[in-house]
């Protein structure tokens, strides 16, 4: 565990406590109705405990320029529901009317305030000093006796309400915080071994970059890569991945990522498992093709049945796994096959966790939530953790006990 602060370690009885929540979920464009609660469910526990404070949650929807980006009204109604107590909403970020809404609050009220990214300054990118004198960080501590971060899901953002508050008020980590830092740790020493990561998806660049830590720290005894992390490491291998798989890699931009994949198999021969069959759509069916002979012109979408044997076949051997990123178009019912049998794989090992974003969606369609030992509710702030960066979030809490004990 890093050197954060814990809510054990503070009394928020009667506080005014701003609470950083990620309550970022898919939205209904039209309706604006919430299609996913998963991140609410999260981050219940740590509200719960602070039922005695003068509650005040900080949260975003989505950014500037997408069509998800709203207020957060439906939010504040959702939140109300799965807790069965009172959430208003303020129409304010840190002007007169959530200054008076904060004023009268009561202990075991709950405000949750006007999604923070209205405000221009929380879209900027900053360090924990420039943050903390924005105008934003400014207003909402002069409203407040304590801060709670427990949006393990924006820690990777250098954004004012995420590092400068800290400096600007004592502050603590979340119950939700606690428990993705303490595990994702754990990945690092005292996992049970072996440790097999599997990185799949389409974000080549950060997914290399996890396995080059791993592997060079010596945390990782495997890795196996699927999705169109696998592709450029089979183009690194010298296969004919195919016109499709090609380009798609330069419209992605990771042409360069081939080089470093390239590196890393003459490095690690034996610890990098790629697919040796994979699979295409020919006419309107499934087809498998050896990755020796990708046809030229059919894009690659799953994994192979062979690969998925030899991959399960190394997950079932482990004593810990950890996933991040689909193995194929998993949306499609003719290419989930990958996907599913590694995940099915992955929830049978001694300590598994699961790299949020799209494969915790699976999982939960699934319904085999229950069965893994932690699903991350950060796709880009627990990669970024597992490439052996500090995130922003974490730094910025270590940096507030250092400041405030």
């Amino acid at each position: 565990m890093t050197g954060i602060g814990t809510l054990a370690q503070v009394d928020a009885r009667g506080k005014v406590v701003l609470l950083r929540l990620d309550l970022n979920s898919p939205i209904d464009p039209l309706s604006l109705e919430i299609l996913d609660d998963k991140r609410f469910r999260e981050h219940l526990p740590t509200i719960r405990h602070l039922a005695e404070s003068r509650l005040v949650i900080l949260t975003h929807q989505s950014r500037p320029g997408k069509k998800d980006f709203t207020t957060l009204e439906a939010h504040a109604g959702k939140l109300s529901r799965l807790l069965q107590r009172p959430v208003t909403y303020v129409e304010d970020i840190f002007g007169a009317c959530a200054r008076d809404a904060v004023r009268v609050l009561k202990p075991g009220g709950i405000l949750m305030l006007e999604n923070v990214r209205f405000s221009a300054e929380e879209n900027l990118t900053l360090s924990p000093e420039e943050a903390a004198k924005t105008h934003l960080v400014r207003c909402l501590a002069a409203m407040a006796d304590l801060f709670v971060n427990d949006a393990f899901g924006t820690a990777h953002r250098s954004q004012p309400t995420v590092v400068g508050l800290p400096m600007a008020l004592r502050s603590v980590g979340g119950l939700l915080m606690e428990k993705e830092v303490s595990n994702l740790s754990r990945v690092f020493s005292g996992a049970p071994r072996p440790v097999c990561f599997v990185l799949g998806g389409t974000k080549v660049d950060d997914s290399i970059g996890v396995a080059q830590h791993v592997l060079e720290a010596g945390i990782a005894d495997s890795v196996i890569a699927t999705g169109v992390v696998a592709n450029v490491f089979l183009a690194a291998a010298g296969h004919r991945i195919g016109d499709p798989c090609l380009k798609l890699i330069e419209k992605l931009e990771y042409t360069g990522e081939i080089d470093r994949a390239k590196e890393l198999l003459a490095r690690f021969p034996q610890q990098i498992l790629v697919p040796d069959t994979v699979a295409v759509r020919k006419g309107k069916k499934r087809a498998e093709y050896p990755a020796t002979a990708i046809p030229k012109d059919l894009p690659v979408l799953d994994i192979g049945t062979e690969a998925i044997s030899r991959m399960t076949e190394c997950i079932a051997a482990a004593g810990t796994v950890v996933l991040n990123g689909p193995a194929g178009v998993f949306e499609d019912p003719e290419f989930a096959l990958g996907t599913h049998e590694l995940l099915k794989a992955a929830s049978r090992v001694k300590f598994s966790v699961i790299g949020g974003g799209h494969t915790a969606a699976v999982i939960e369609k699934m319904g085999l939530s229950e069965a893994f030992t932690h699903i991350s509710t950060g796709g880009g702030a627990c990669i970024e953790f597992l490439t052996g960066k500090k995130l922003p979030a974490i730094d910025a809490l270590e940096l507030s006990k250092k400041k405030f004990g």
